[in-house]
C-alpha cells in the first residue's frame, strides 16, 4: 500500500465514528453565520504579483518532525505579520501533528485581531461531515486530494461546499488527475510537485501541468519551494499562488522570506 493510500484508509476510519447526515439547510445556515469577509479564492487573485498560502504544519510523513511543539496561532501570526496572502491550517494529527483546535483557534485569533486572512482546512476530506468542521472552526476553502477520491465523492464534497459557500482546492499531481479535476469545474488547482505515494519531490511537476490548466483557473504550486528562487520560477511558468509549510516552518525571517518570494525585485 502507498502512503497516501494508508492515510486515506487510516481517515476513513477515524472519521466513520463522526458520520451522520448533513443537511443542505445545516450547511446554508453555517455558511451564512460564518462566512468570512475575504474568501480563499479573491486571496490568490492578485495579479501584480505572487499569492502566498502560508502553512501550519508540525510534522510529515516526508520531512519528520518539523517543529512539533508549535503553537499554531504563534506561527499564524508571524504569517499574518509577514503578509501571507491566506493561511493552511493541517487538521491531522497522527500523519502531520495537526488538529482541529489548530484552526479553531487560528481563526479566533485572526478574528480577535481584526485580520481578514482566509484559512483552508488542510486534511484528507472524504465526507461532508469534514465540511460541517471545517465550518464550525472558520475556515474558507477545503482541500480536496483528485487522486484520493472517486467522482462521487468529488461531487458530494463540492456539493456541500458551495452551499456553504467554501472555496474547493482540488490538489493534482499528473495529467490524469488534471483531467479528472476539469470535469468538475474548479476554480482552484493546486499541483502537488511531491508524489504522494512516494514522497519525492520535483517542480518539473509544476512545469509540466500549470501551463495546461486554463486560464480562468487560480493556479498554485505546492510544495518543493524552498528558495525565493523557487517561487520565482513557479510564477514566471503561469502559477498565481505557492503552498509553502515546511520551509516556512523553520525559517529564522519568516517576514523577508515571505517578501522575497512575492517580489522578485
Amino acid at each position: 500500500m502507498d502512503k497516501l493510500a494508508e492515510i486515506m484508509d487510516w481517515k476513513r476510519r477515524e472519521i466513520a465514528p463522526l458520520i451522520r447526515p448533513v443537511k443542505d439547510q445545516d450547511l446554508e445556515n453555517l455558511g451564512d453565520r460564518l462566512r468570512t469577509e475575504i474568501s480563499f479564492l479573491e486571496s490568490l487573485s492578485n495579479e501584480d504579483e505572487l499569492s502566498i498560502i502560508a502553512e501550519v504544519k508540525r510534522k510529515s510523513p516526508s520531512a519528520g518532525n518539523i517543529a512539533e511543539n508549535i503553537s499554531a496561532t504563534e506561527q499564524a501570526r508571524k504569517y499574518v505579520n509577514a503578509d501571507a496572502d491566506s493561511l493552511s491550517i493541517l487538521t491531522d494529527k497522527k500523519y502531520f501533528g495537526g488538529e482541529l483546535k489548530d484552526l479553531w483557534e487560528v481563526n479566533e485569533f485572526l478574528t480577535n485581531h481584526q485580520r481578514k486572512v482566509p484559512t483552508i482546512r488542510k486534511d484528507f476530506m472524504v465526507h461532508p461531515i469534514q465540511v460541517v468542521e471545517a465550518l464550525e472552526a472558520g475556515a474558507s476553502a477545503i482541500l480536496l486530494i483528485v487522486r484520493a477520491l472517486n467522482n462521487d465523492e468529488l461531487k458530494e464534497l463540492r456539493y456541500a461546499a458551495d452551499i456553504s459557500g467554501l472555496d474547493c482546492l482540488y490538489e493534482i499531481h499528473d495529467e490524469k488527475e488534471l483531467d479528472k479535476a476539469l470535469e468538475h469545474d474548479p476554480n482552484i488547482i493546486g499541483v502537488n510537485n511531491r508524489d504522494l505515494t512516494k514522497f519525492l519531490t520535483d517542480l518539473k511537476i509544476s512545469e509540466n501541468l500549470i501551463p495546461q490548466i486554463p486560464d480562468s483557473i487560480i493556479k498554485i504550486s505546492e510544495s518543493g519551494i524552498v528558495e525565493p528562487e523557487d517561487a520565482w520560477y513557479v510564477r514566471e511558468i503561469g502559477a498565481d499562488a505557492i503552498l509553502c509549510g515546511e520551509t516556512l516552518m523553520k525559517a529564522e525571517d519568516t517576514e523577508t522570506l515571505i517578501h522575497e518570494m512575492k517580489n522578485r525585485d
